[in-house]
């Protein structure tokens, strides 16, 4: 008897996927999907009052920082963007990542007895303090592609932080972990005035209202009021008050005070980057994003070498699936360790690591019938580069970076990050990963109404390597999204938060899309997997080998037959959550994007 197909087609044989748990979100004239509905809302502002996807970008993105503190962003942290902008045709990234200050350096480091740079809790947290970068990419967004003016892109930032907004169960949740108690103590009185009610945890739907944000939110506003001008220069006194005024000033007395090693020079000296994305092609499409300040170019890596594989004839989620993809991944993890890094600062054969050439290569190690039991060596991407005898410094395949296994069985939740994007009726689409400032590993100043990121934590002190702390250098960010384009025509932005897992996650996001046929909410919706078969980007970088993680979702056969190859089975909470899957039909123009059920993200359209 042959049974009726309900829903998505799923798993190999007769499992298929379960109606998703929220509508699709569609639209002609606008849609925008966030890490928290309150985030959404503040952009879609922005759009009812006529302005486009970079004015409700940067809208959404000052408002998560009142709204998602919890989630490990603050103002005084940093972000990755992917832009499109349908006028001039511009298709490009913008770095917001934070930078290494001028003390920064290796023998800085570890004259100090640090082989790797540490974080909170802890008193050794304000060591790993990068100069803030999310403000100046929000405004040169802005300055490029806006039409609206600061004051109101910032407006409903400034309300939910002076009026206040409801504490929420995440937020509250996350509120409770012993990590954020130790380090509020260990920096008196740290966030305990703010966000408690007399050291108590709040409840659900009470108010909680942030005055020391709001006023510095509120000093960039009368910033740019103050400077009399046209709208450019409303938006360059905003910025300038961050970085060079009176907030900047705060900052960097803020940072010292504890031990931070950055100056206002420092501040002053920052400036984020548009840059030209990497990109490669995959079933019909072209996916573009970060370069190798990131780790966007894995999941690229990663589509190379599985686009040798039948994955729609193996089954979505089957035991043969998830083992290839995870076995693809561990070689990229091994690239990513080995070659990444900021390449202002060190020559990377991008290319090479890119090619269709070294992909075929590096495929052929992946067994199809057992799992490489830790992370893989790093391959040699200089012979498929036309940078080869390039003089360089990283010239040479190497092992992780103090890559000791660690023992038992680590958590692939990385709650901390959020995403947000956005699809107007012009044809833009924008969207940006944000994070840093995470209770537990940093510092919050009560004055500034936020902590400072930490991410200095994902440097080493190997001299020589790609990825070695440097002064004015940017680190190897975990932070992520992606634009595909199909025909020449952008139709589809992917983003989801998770630490190591994003890059996997969105490898999966793409996958449901363009080779599983998934709408948006499907793709965000059904379960994922991602490999802890490396070393962790964040201090103390565990390194779990063989550790494959399964959302509930995927079935426990399956599970049974991974553990049959290699792999090391634990079943993780989210392996990412916050994703999100923004559509533009290129034929309608419709919209359409879906918000992932795993956090409270929501998704809205006009």
């Amino acid at each position: 008897m042959v049974r009726q197909q309900t829903g998505y087609d799923l798993e190999q044989g007769d499992i298929t996927l379960p109606p998703t748990g929220r509508p699709v979100v569609r639209s002609t004239h606008g849609v925008i999907s966030s890490g928290h509905y309150l985030t959404s809302m503040a952009g879609m502002r922005m759009l009812l009052q006529g302005g486009n996807a970079f004015d409700a970008l940067a809208a959404a993105g000052f408002a998560a920082a009142v709204v998602e503190p919890i989630a490990s962003y603050s103002l005084a942290a940093e972000g990755v963007f992917m832009l499109y902008d349908a006028k001039s045709g511009d298709l490009l990234s913008l770095s917001g990542q934070g930078v290494a200050p001028g003390e920064a350096t290796a023998e800085f480091y570890t004259s100090r007895g640090m082989e790797r740079i540490p974080t909170g809790p802890g008193m050794q947290a304000p060591y790993s303090f990068t100069i803030p970068g999310v403000v100046d990419a929000f405004i040169s967004m802005l300055e490029r592609y806006g039409t609206l003016n600061i004051s109101d892109v910032l407006s409903p930032a400034i309300s939910y932080a002076e009026d206040g907004i409801p504490n929420y169960e995440y937020m509250v949740e996350r509120l409770k972990l012993p990590s954020a108690i130790e380090q509020f103590d260990n920096f008196p009185p740290g966030g305990w005035d703010v966000f408690y009610d007399n050291r108590q945890v709040p409840l659900p739907g009470t108010p909680l209202t942030q005055p020391g944000l709001a006023n510095t939110l509120k000093a960039m506003n009368a910033a740019s009021a103050n400077g009399g001008g046209s709208r450019s220069v409303g938006l360059k006194a905003a910025k300038d008050a961050f970085y060079r005024g009176p907030i900047g000033k705060l900052i960097v007395d803020s940072a010292q005070s504890v031990g931070g090693i950055f100056s206002m020079d420092d501040l002053g000296n920052y400036s984020s980057k548009f840059e030209t994305p990497v990109k490669t092609s995959f079933n019909g499409y072209e996916i573009w994003g970060q370069d190798t300040w990131t780790q966007g170019p894995m999941l690229m890596q990663t589509l190379n070498m599985l686009e040798r594989f039948d994955l729609k004839g193996m089954g979505h989620n089957s035991r043969t699936y998830v083992h290839t993809v995870a076995e693809a991944l561990k070689l990229a993890f091994g690239d990513r360790e080995a070659f990444y890094g900021d390449p202002e600062f060190s020559t990377i054969p991008v290319d090479g690591l890119l090619s269709k050439e070294y992909a075929a290569e590096r495929a052929q190690q992946i067994d199809p019938e057992g799992a490489y039991p830790a992370q893989p060596p790093a391959g040699d991407p200089w012979k498929f580069s036309k940078l080869k005898g390039v003089a360089s410094t990283n010239d040479r395949a190497s092992g992780p970076v103090m890559a000791s296994p660690t023992d038992g069985v680590g958590a692939s939740s990385d709650d901390g990050t959020t995403h947000v994007s956005v699809l107007d009726r012009q044809g833009n689409l924008a969207c940006g990963t944000i994070s840093g400032g995470a209770f537990s590993k940093s510092v919050f100043f009560p004055e500034l109404g936020c902590a400072l990121s930490t991410r200095i934590e994902m440097f080493n002190c190997e001299e020589g390597h790609p990825n070695v702390v440097e002064p004015g250098k940017r680190p190897r960010t975990t932070l992520v999204n992606y634009i595909v384009t199909k025909d020449g025509h952008p139709v589809m932005t992917i983003g989801c938060p998770g630490g190591d897992n994003q890059a996997q996650a969105n490898l999966q996001l793409i996958l449901n899309v363009v080779l599983f046929g998934m709408d948006p909410q499907q793709a965000v919706e059904v379960p994922r997997f991602s490999t802890q078969s490396n070393v962790n980007s964040f201090y103390p970088h565990s390194y779990y080998p063989a550790q494959l993680d399964l959302e509930p979702g995927i079935q426990e056969g399956t599970a049974d037959s991974l553990r049959d190859l290699g792999h090391k089975i634990t079943r993780a909470v989210n392996c990412g959550m916050g994703a999100t899957v923004s559509v533009r039909d290129p034929k309608t123009g419709y919209l359409s994007t879906g918000a992932d059920p795993r956090r409270a993200c929501y998704a809205i359209a006009m």
